[in-house]
């Protein structure tokens, strides 16, 4: 509709306004008419284009929408290692800058490539059906105008990915300062970390200026050019006319084409700019969708053994990232019912073995077997939902405490979650809070101290009737006396299930049915205290560190 007008403006001013083949008589009734098409075309051009922009906008939302769930879904079923070779910041960027600058490109592609290009080509050929000499004028200077155009993306093409990874790293940096901010007011360090993120900051600044420098060129040249030919197409329709080879409205109709023809090759400048970027981003988040996870599911929702028992056989395990296995020749079998408390010193591996019972890694050889089945082949969501943990890093939600405690078990009753309350000690103090379960926790759960956040954690873990239990040094904000009545009530709530219990305190360990003793990846003792403090030397030595602190408390 837009590529009509000038035509149409052009016969207005030679017939009806001028009267060039009239005698020189205007025609009123012929400016009305073409006047009132022009109009009518004006409103139908501007509902289509709204159609359109309404068509774009939600297939290009929808299209992120999509794209941003399967990331998510992608994400996660990565495995512990590959989260931390993307890195927090790396993924939060792809899934929300990253796939914001895809939106843009499809919405550049289905719209402004193809508006801009009718745009361009379309007053081309319309100049042409004027006069051929305009056409061969606006085609003269396309060769300096895209000469510009590929040289400044050529420029900026390795500016992008760049720009994408230093927003990676501002990302990433932001997230460590939020979540450390408490340590870093309690050790001063607000400076330091102001000038981290300045200079990250900046880097991402200078990216974004050198990109924006070569494009800030780019304009005024292709308007130079443009302006250029406008002149030469009024000096020689000025003796055109004169000659009365051409009419002025010709030439006006000219200048509006070359008008047009201007503002379709600016907009697409920007269009190539927004699709250069959005190519970037595409790259990493179709990176991020192709990358297939490490840990392939299992097929099998079922055990063939006793259920509970797990066993480890001849299991060793290296980090993807290490030089040195972490665990070495591991052989052990933890029957159902039995509690079994793991100790060993700082870096052992006892974090690491109990991973791999709901499969957080695969072993590097060996086999870890469930209920007589080896992990591998269950279905993760399977096994998972039968191995609970309350992990070594608590992680609580802003929600409710409610809403947090059912995390374990999603259609918990309130009787449910009020007897996990029990076991884990939690159900005296929620009943001291002013909402109760209904008490919104803040981020992290940062309002609770450190003790009513583990046993929040424990009663997640319990509420859900599995297999096993496991606890990675799950009680250590706790009092000996509150650990104590906890590890009895376990008992007696879940009889029959296998208690795994990472611990670090003798008097947490010394009531379980066997303790297993690690020492530089390998299994040096496995028996009751007693029989570790004849048997142990490890053992013996770890006691005897706590004796003075933990001896008379037992």
């Amino acid at each position: 509709m837009d590529l009509c007008q000038p035509e149409m403006m052009s016969y207005i001013i030679d017939a009806g306004v001028l009267g060039v083949n009239n005698g020189g008589k205007g025609d009123l009734h012929l400016i009305i008419e073409i006047g009132l098409w022009m109009l009518g075309l004006t409103v139908l051009g501007s509902l289509c284009g709204a159609g359109s922009n309404i068509c774009i906008s939600v297939a290009s939302q929808k299209i992120g929408n999509a794209m941003r769930k399967d990331c998510f879904r992608r994400i996660m079923a990565f495995s512990f290692p590959q989260v931390k070779m993307y890195g927090t910041g790396t993924l939060i960027t792809r899934m929300t800058n990253d796939i914001t600058q895809v939106q843009g490109l499809l919405s550049q592609l289905l719209r402004g490539m193809v508006r801009t290009l009718l745009l361009t080509f379309g007053s081309i050929y319309f100049m042409f059906r004027l006069h051929t000499t305009f056409g061969w004028m606006a085609l003269a200077s396309f060769p300096l105008i895209f000469g510009v155009i590929v040289l400044c993306l050529l420029q900026t093409n390795p500016l992008f990915p760049k720009l994408q990874s230093q927003l990676d790293d501002l990302n990433d940096l932001l997230q460590e300062d939020v979540a450390g901010v408490r340590i870093i007011k309690s050790c001063v360090r607000e400076a330091y970390e102001k000038l981290r993120f300045g200079q990250a900051n900046g880097r991402l600044l200078k990216t974004q200026l050198q990109i924006l420098f070569v494009f800030a060129f780019l304009n005024p040249t292709v308007h130079m050019v443009l302006d250029l030919i406008i002149a030469v197409l009024l000096l020689w329709g000025n003796y055109q006319v004169q000659a009365g080879h051409i009419t002025p409205g010709l030439i006006m109709a000219a200048l509006t084409y070359i008008t047009t023809m201007m503002h379709g090759i600016l907009i697409l400048v920007m269009v190539f700019q927004t699709i250069t970027r959005g190519l970037a981003s595409w790259k990493r988040v179709n990176d991020l969708l192709q990358t297939e996870p490490v840990l392939k599911d299992g097929v099998h929702s079922r055990g063939r053994g006793p259920l509970g028992q797990v066993e480890f056989r001849d299991v060793s395990f290296t980090y993807p990232d290490g030089e040195h296995p972490v665990l070495q020749h591991i052989n052990l079998t933890i029957y159902p019912g039995e509690t079994v408390a793991i100790m060993g010193t700082t870096g052992c591996g006892k974090s690491t073995l109990i991973n791999l019972i709901p499969r957080f890694y695969d072993v590097s050889s060996g086999q870890v077997l469930v209920s007589g089945r080896d992990v591998r082949e269950y279905k993760q969501r399977f096994l998972r939902t039968h191995v609970s943990m309350a992990l070594q890093k608590i992680e609580l939600f802003s929600n409710t405490i409610r809403a947090n405690v059912s995390w374990g078990r999603e259609q918990a009753t309130d009787a449910e979650l009020d007897a996990a309350a029990g076991v884990a000690q939690a159900r005296e103090f929620i009943a001291e809070k002013e909402n109760q379960w209904d008490m919104v926790l803040d981020e992290r759960g940062n309002s609770l101290s450190g003790g009513q956040k583990q046993r929040l954690a424990i009663a997640r873990t319990v509420v859900r009737d599995a297999w096993i239990y496991i606890f990675d040094d799950a009680t250590s904000a706790l009092d000996l006396k509150t650990e104590a009545r906890l590890s009895q009530a376990l008992k007696s709530a879940r009889p029959n299930s296998t208690k795994i219990i990472v611990a670090q305190r003798v008097v947490s360990a010394r009531s379980a049915d066997r303790i297993v003793v690690l020492d530089s990846g390998g299994i040096v003792g496995c028996g009751s205290h007693a029989e570790l403090m004849e048997s142990c030397q490890v053992y013996q030595d770890i006691y005897r560190s706590q004796i003075g602190e933990d001896h008379d408390a037992a």
